[in-house]
């Protein structure tokens, strides 16, 4: 909006681009909130102002109209790439093109844009406040063995089809979580895997007293206006809203606790990310968003979701998201807590969830006075992991690097990323010194090394 705003000031034309009717509006009562003029370019929109220096515009209105004459595009959503789109900027080369994504990892954009900014890594906006922390659950997932896929993603058909066999798990984990966590119900999300999915999904709601209402492209645009418009309102009398994918892009309503996953995706890195997006909205009085993963996803983009969250974006990729390995049933076990099914969130044995403490060496437990030494053993390396981060954190500060780069040397030595591990930086041992000094050495030498390669 500022960038709009001072362009308009400076006598440029800008149009902003978004790919959802429900989205045009929202961005247009904005600005009407900062009291910005701007005219709306969507099939019989009321504020249609062609004169106004700065335009909201729907794409599919875009793509039956020509372009308005602008000096300033910005793509809402860039990672959805429209033709129609793509061909104005080809044809215009002297317009400033600003694209908007949380998630730019699609195929291609590499080819349109030139460069990429990211703002902050996630780790820092949950520390500043911008988004809030999450909680993971892993319940019982939608089984996708020898589902059909299209272009390496399961097909919508099978995963309905194949989600329908849990939804009465869906339900009862939902009430479950709601009451134990919240004492009440509290505004829910639900991505579920296709439209029958999503109807049966309402109907087990229905039955167990919830008011759920699914949305998808076989209601109306009005309809699914005005169920939005009510879901966020703070008195709404709906408990939550179900879809398949209409909620994952630019779904904007802070107060939404909980999120339930129930689509799952073999590759597809950029959505899953959207979809997690919608519950980290900060509100008053709301500490984290609640997760229940039912398709398996956060554990299948496990790794990328922790380097995401840490090192946030630093390029843009040609090659495109890929298609992940599943996981075998011993890794999905021991991925979660036994009690309360969260997610195991570092290598700390204690769950950050319900205080459970798992038992890592149960072999030798039956061994007198064994137990209680690897126990004293596995605090100790716990105190020294920490002491580690702590003395990464203090090191990187005075050099002026990145906040992700302790977590990334975190990973480098442990292999996994200190994910809820709360420091207070201090002054590195000689120890650590020459850990990083090794490091530094060795990525020296491969550097070098590759050079010579290249010659």
């Amino acid at each position: 909006m500022a960038i709009m705003q001072e362009a308009a000031k400076e006598g440029k034309k800008v149009a902003m681009v978004l790919d959802r009717i429900v989205l045009v509006e929202q961005t247009s009562i904005r600005l009407s909130k900062y009291q910005i003029p701007h005219g709306v370019m969507q099939s019989g929109h009321w504020r249609y102002r062609p004169y106004e220096p700065i335009q909201i515009c729907s794409i599919q209105t875009l793509a039956r109209r020509k372009f308005p004459d602008i000096d300033l595009l910005i793509i809402d959503e860039a990672h959805v790439a429209y033709k129609s789109t793509i061909d104005f900027m080809k044809e215009n080369p002297h317009i400033k093109v600003i694209g908007l994504t949380a998630t730019p990892f699609t195929k291609g954009l590499a080819d349109i844009y030139t460069n990429v900014i990211g703002a902050q890594p996630m780790s820092n906006l949950v520390e500043d406040g911008w988004v809030v922390p999450m909680k993971v659950f892993i319940a019982k997932e939608i089984d996708m063995t020898g589902a059909k896929k299209v272009a390496g993603e399961w097909s919508s058909a099978d995963a309905s089809d194949r989600g329908m066999k849990i939804v009465g798990n869906i339900v009862e984990e939902w009430t479950k979580k709601t009451y134990e966590i919240y004492g009440e119900p509290r505004k829910t999300i639900v991505f579920c895997a296709g439209v029958e999915h999503g109807r049966e999904l309402v109907t087990q709601f229905a039955a167990a007293g919830y008011n759920f209402v699914s949305i998808s492209y076989k209601e109306d645009d009005e309809f699914k206006r005005q169920t939005i418009e009510d879901f966020s309102k703070p008195d709404t009398v709906i408990h939550g809203l179900i879809a398949t994918d209409i909620l994952t892009r630019g779904f904007d309503v802070s107060d939404v606790h909980i999120g339930v996953s129930a689509r799952p995706f073999s590759k597809s890195f950029s959505s899953h990310v959207q979809q997690i997006g919608r519950i980290l909205r900060p509100h008053e009085g709301k500490e984290y968003g609640v997760w229940l993963d039912h398709s398996g996803n956060f554990l299948r983009f496990r790794n990328d979701w922790d380097e995401l969250y840490h090192d946030g974006v630093t390029e843009l990729k040609a090659g495109g998201e890929q298609t992940k390995k599943e996981l075998t049933e011993r890794e999905k076990k021991e991925a979660k807590c036994p009690v309360c099914a969260a997610l195991w969130v570092s290598k700390d044995n204690t769950c950050s969830s319900c205080g459970h403490v798992r038992q890592v060496f149960q072999s030798v437990s039956s061994i007198a006075g064994k137990l209680e030494e690897l126990q004293e053993t596995n605090r100790k390396l716990q105190i020294a992991n920490t002491d580690f981060f702590a003395e990464l954190q203090y090191y990187g500060r005075s050099k002026g690097y990145k906040e992700g780069w302790a977590a990334i040397k975190y990973k480098e030595k442990f292999g996994v990323y200190p994910n809820g591990l709360k420091v207070s930086p201090k002054p590195p041992s000689t120890k650590t010194l020459s850990w990083i000094k090794s490091r530094t050495i060795a990525y020296v030498k491969g550097k070098q090394s590759a050079q010579r390669m290249a010659a």
